[in-house]
């Protein structure tokens, strides 16, 4: 059971070298995953002066389940930072912004967790948005004796570098493709299959029809692809509206529980939302990230969608192509859905009992659903 959140801790948004303090050596288990050369992640006990709870965890003797996630996995680091890279300011007193809104190098590192032996097929397991690849802590053990898995969270989530926008990425579409295709290349050079849920879907499709040479499979859950589905859900689309998408954005509940158990029928434990809110409650970054992301979401999704229909359409498309559809997804009508995958030569699969993030309503179900498609 994950120890209960600390009461807020307040820090107001000074300069960093007025918030420095000694600091305590960092615990084994949060060790594992850092690179030998870098310290990522020594100074989190300290906010940047944004986050609604600006703090941390309460000291704890053990680990928590965030602290036991992150000792699963490592960084990656793929994807060079743009600009002069100097260091972030925030958008409204120009002051220097902590360590978890700058860049960790010129190279973005990225949380990577891999299961099941190198010499195994390589499965990536993508998740959407909002989320983590924590959300496929099922999904990994069933795939692990027989395939290689990783899943890694996307650049202003989770673990991964949450760089400030305008100051080296901005979390557009075409970068977020752009930042794929560097990982992909770092951590799986030969062929490999793709699993991806959600919002993040067309971005997945569009780096996919550039490299059909290096997919087995590549298997779509829950993502848009009607129409309609270019229109952010009301839990989403607040985090992008004038003034007051700053302030939803930085709110940890809000912007981990409420989005995640707003879009389908399932009910987190604690523990498991410890996870979730942990990025929120170190810094302000992963609100700013969220906030620009939801802002380009609602600029360019249409688009995207527009284009991933004609790619799954057209003659050209010969990767083997899967869809699932978690049926009780509250985000995503299931309208126009079946009519648009019945014209095709692609495969569709249903979860009668999951909702939009399927990996969360029925993470071992999936996973077993996944071997099928893959074998």
């Amino acid at each position: 059971m994950a120890p209960p959140l600390a009461a807020p801790r307040f820090y107001t948004a000074l300069p960093r070298r007025l918030l420095l303090r000694p600091q305590k050596p960092l615990p084994c288990w949060r060790r594992k995953a850092r690179p030998d050369d870098q310290d990522l992640y020594v100074d989190d006990d300290i906010g940047d002066g944004f986050s609604f709870s600006g703090g941390k965890y309460a000291e704890a003797e053990g680990p928590s389940k965030s602290d036991e996630w992150f000792a699963q996995g490592r960084m990656v680091k793929a994807h060079a930072l743009y600009g002069n890279k100097e260091k972030a300011k925030d958008p409204f007193f120009g002051l220097t912004m902590g360590k978890g809104s700058q860049s960790s190098d010129d190279v973005f590192s990225w949380f990577c967790v891999e299961t099941g032996s190198s010499s195994n097929p390589t499965v990536l397991l993508i998740h959407g948005f909002p989320s983590q690849a924590y959300s496929y802590r099922k999904v990994l053990p069933v795939l692990s004796d027989k395939y290689r898995s990783i899943a890694f969270d996307w650049l202003g989530f989770g673990f991964s570098d949450k760089p400030q926008p305008k100051y080296g990425f901005d979390y557009t579409l075409d970068e977020y493709t752009s930042a794929l295709e560097s990982l992909i290349d770092a951590v799986a050079p030969g062929k490999l299959s793709i699993i991806v849920q959600g919002y993040f879907a067309p971005i997945v499709v569009k780096y996919a029809n550039e490299h059909q040479d290096k997919l087995n499979h590549l298997i779509l859950v829950n993502p848009p692809i009607t129409d309609k589905h270019a229109k952010l859900p009301s839990t989403l689309a607040c985090f992008s509206n004038f003034l007051l998408g700053e302030i939803f954005s930085q709110d940890p509940l809000r912007a981990s529980d409420k989005a995640l158990t707003s879009s389908g029928p399932y009910m987190m434990k604690e523990e498991d939302a410890t996870v979730y809110r942990r990025p929120y409650l170190v810094s302000g970054s992963s609100g700013f990230a969220l906030n620009a992301i939801t802002r380009a979401l609602g600029k360019d999704l249409k688009g995207y969608i527009e284009s991933m229909r004609s790619i799954l359409a057209s003659d050209s498309w010969n990767t083997k192509t899967t869809i699932c559809w978690g049926m009780r997804d509250r985000w995503l009508t299931y309208d126009g859905v079946a009519n648009f995958c019945d014209g095709l030569k692609h495969k569709f699969v249903e979860l009668p009992m999951a909702g939009h993030h399927a990996q969360e309503d029925r993470g071992e179900e999936l996973g077993n659903i996944i071997k099928r498609i893959l074998r």
